[in-house]
């Protein structure tokens, strides 16, 4: 599925219930990492601004500290933002992130673009997650406003109803 484009390039906000755009970036290691080799898996998709800043830090390290949420639901977490692999590498060995941080770099924030959740303006991701289920769909969306975190109880529900489905 392609999302329609407005006059800034950035895409609307996929819905429950459409195919998630599909995307590869490269991981803190620089490894690709293709959201369709998910397929079979639910994934939670985490847009956040910048590595090493407060909120973020503070959204990333309560999923670190609650991975066995995500994995008792099958769900793999990746979490994207517009920083260079590099960055993410030093990033995720500072706060002992286990999961993949993916570099949406260059071409700069050409997946949070598509999954309309790019401040142009500021040239960063916004706080937005997806919950993509086995096959693909969103299941669920979240879009915070600047220096809102997001609650980790809301991911809970929408795991649970995956867990469940």
């Amino acid at each position: 599925m392609t999302n329609t484009l407005d006059s800034t390039g950035v895409a609307a906000v996929p819905e429950v219930g459409q195919q998630a755009p599909d995307f590869t970036l490269a991981n803190q290691y620089g490894e690709p990492v293709r959201l369709a080799d998910f397929r079979g898996r639910n994934v939670v998709l985490v847009f956040y601004p910048f590595a090493f800043s407060g909120i973020c830090t503070g959204e990333l390290c309560e999923i670190r500290d609650n991975l066995s949420v995500f994995e008792h639901a099958g769900a793999e977490v990746l979490a994207v933002s517009v920083d260079s692999k590099f960055a993410l590498r030093a990033y995720a060995g500072q706060e002992g992130y286990e999961f993949s941080l993916l570099a949406d770099f260059w071409p700069h924030g050409d997946v949070a673009m598509r999954y309309g959740v790019f401040d142009a303006e500021s040239g960063m991701a916004t706080r937005g997650t997806f919950i993509i289920d086995a096959e693909g769909i969103v299941r669920y969306v979240v879009v915070n406003p600047r220096g809102q975190a997001r609650d980790l109880d809301e991911y809970r529900r929408a795991l649970a109803g995956l867990t469940q489905g």
